[in-house]
């Protein structure tokens, strides 16, 4: 057993534990949530690990990465709220479930090699996390073998939330103890699955639902000046194509974890839409009369992961509220933006929402959903 600090532990003996690991041993750590037991992607070590935690062979464990980045070496395709909840919650108390394509899943089998691939990889998914704790980390940084570590506790026990209750379960059986006393959380991370129906708690942890959802909210501005014709319509037709990439109904899309929203610069609130933008949505099969105007500040833009503007000029007031968001702000039909139609006739209004639903269907087609 070593003691560590968990502020300021010697480094030495987070290098030695890990090249202890890639060695072939098990070696019990801590976590924010409970201690786990590191061991390589290895037949041999992971038999020893089926064996001290009393599971069946060949029961798939969660690899642990020592920087978020990392993940993208295991899941070649991330889609938005994937990178939304790993950009919010790791490192931290969640493991996330992937789900692969065929083709994403062929491309691994050849990147990792056959025995990874096949330790690693089970029904077409991945489970991966990247805890938050500086030892965890540190350790998982310096080995050089992918790693897995299930909690460090027989089968069937309740997860080690300090070191005197890992050895209490598995003394004599691992081959280093890095004990930096009692975990944050002293309950496992939450095990959530995305796949294109949403996202899955398969375990409770320390996160909830609710949070989850919070977390990985996906959320698309749209801003012109007064918020009443341009960006309401955008608004509307960017809801129906997402909906239907998503194959969901428009009313779903909340569910599905998308916020779309609208907003001018001008900074008026609570007028409808003009006659002439609703119109020119009904031609498109889009209903924007309940549409209601709001003014653009800070808040929607900090919230919004997305920010496509009509004009240069309200890219620029974007800008000057919030330099900070440059590389999430975009006109919606680039070069020209999308012109006013203010003061013009009813075909004006409709050319104009002929331009926004094929900016919209282009800006969809870009998007990793």
């Amino acid at each position: 057993m070593t003691k560590l600090d968990g502020d300021r532990f010697e480094p030495g003996a987070v290098r030695d534990a890990a090249a202890l690991i890639d060695a072939g041993g098990l070696v019990a750590f801590p976590t924010e949530t409970v201690y786990g037991v590191a061991c390589r992607v290895e037949s041999e070590s992971l038999a020893r690990l089926d064996d001290i935690k009393g599971r069946a062979a060949g029961k798939r464990y969660t690899l642990h990465i020592g920087d978020s980045d990392a993940v993208n070496k295991y899941v070649p395709g991330i889609g938005l709220k994937a990178r939304k909840l790993i950009s919010n919650a790791w490192p931290g108390p969640l493991t996330i479930v992937f789900e692969l394509s065929d083709e994403e899943l062929d491309r691994q089998r050849e990147d990792l090699g056959q025995e990874v691939f096949e330790k690693l990889y089970r029904d077409k998914t991945i489970g991966i996390r990247c805890p938050d704790s500086e030892i965890a980390l540190a350790l998982l940084q310096q080995t050089e073998s992918p790693v897995v570590a299930p909690s460090a506790n027989p089968a069937g026990e309740p997860p080690a939330a300090d070191g005197h209750q890992v050895l209490a379960g598995l003394s004599g059986r691992i081959d280093l103890l890095l004990d930096a006393g009692p975990c944050k959380y002293k309950e496992s991370s939450t095990v959530v699955k995305i796949g294109k129906d949403g996202i899955e708690i398969l375990r409770p942890g320390v996160y909830s639902l609710d949070e989850i959802n919070e977390l990985s909210q996906i959320r698309f501005l749209f801003v012109c000046t007064g918020n009443t014709c341009r960006s309401p319509m955008a608004e509307g037709i960017f809801k129906k194509y997402l909906a239907e990439k998503l194959r969901c109904d428009v009313d779903d899309l909340s569910t599905m974890g998308y916020k779309v929203s609208s907003a001018g610069i001008i900074g008026s609130a609570g007028f409808p839409a003009s006659p002439e933008a609703v119109s020119a949505c009904e031609l498109e099969g889009v209903d924007i009369s309940a549409h209601r105007n709001q003014g653009l500040s800070g808040r929607l833009i900090d919230d919004s992961d997305f920010i496509f503007a009509m004009e240069q000029l309200h890219v620029d007031r974007i800008l000057a509220l919030d330099p900070g968001v440059a590389g999430k702000c975009f006109l919606l039909a680039d070069p020209m933006g999308v012109p006013d139609p203010i003061g013009h006739p009813q075909e004006y209004y409709d050319g104009c929402a002929r331009v926004i639903a094929a900016a919209v269907r282009k800006r969809i087609e870009e998007l990793e959903i």
